[in-house]
């Protein structure tokens, strides 16, 4: 069983979050947060294994209250959930420790795979905004590094090197196994090895780490 806090300010958008886990059977809704703060203090309390996280609330913000739950060090990990109107937020989200976003009209079955992937260690990059989020911070950087200057990827393998672009321009695990030939346990292990390399939390960091070190690009 999934145990998950709901934290939103809108009451309607909580009775739709809770209505459609409640009737999960891996799911069980332990709490519901109006705010960051309050958000904070349940998942202190309630020891969550996800919060799903709303961006903008009153008083204590969405990423504010993710950047407190994981420098906890609970097990508890954070999801966030956002609109496209809110993208130039979502990146601050995820450094602050969010382990993966999706957009608040995903489909009950996104929504419910996405829990599972956060709550078993896994990160959850939307693909359809991965591009245009990452496209937007780096249009902000520069200059770019070199791929080769990042000691994070010196140790990568030519293929592992691949798979890290593959994962930084938001492909799944799927589509990396139909683009490489390969089985998608393969992929899993080389995505686990990938990782562990660079140093990365999880799948969110890695898409970072493939940003911030030039190995994938704007091409904006």
């Amino acid at each position: 069983m999934i145990t998950v806090l709901i934290a939103d300010d809108q009451p309607l958008q909580r009775l739709g979050f809770r209505m459609l886990l409640d009737s999960t059977a891996e799911t069980e809704v332990l709490g519901e947060a109006g705010n960051g703060a309050d958000a904070v203090r349940q998942a202190e309390q309630l020891r969550p294994d996800v919060v799903l996280m709303d961006i903008r609330m009153p008083g204590m913000d969405g990423i504010e209250a993710t950047r407190r739950i994981t420098a906890a060090g609970d097990r508890t990990r954070v999801l966030i959930l956002t609109t496209f109107g809110l993208d130039e937020y979502v990146y601050a989200g995820l450094r602050a420790g969010a382990s993966g976003f999706l957009l608040k009209d995903a489909r009950p079955d996104e929504l419910i795979a996405g829990i599972r992937a956060v709550a078993t260690g896994d990160a959850v990059v939307a693909p359809s905004l991965t591009r245009k989020l990452m496209d937007a911070y780096t249009e902000k950087r520069s200059p770019v590094p070199q791929p080769a200057a990042d000691p994070r990827l010196a140790g990568l393998s030519e293929r592992e090197r691949e798979v890290l672009v593959a994962v930084g321009q938001g492909w799944t695990n799927t589509e990396i196994a139909e683009h490489f030939t390969l089985t998608e346990s393969t992929v899993k292990k080389h995505v686990g090895r990938v990782l562990a390399k660079i140093g990365a939390r999880d799948r969110v960091q890695a898409v970072i780490i493939a940003y911030e070190s030039g190995l994938v690009r704007s091409h904006r």
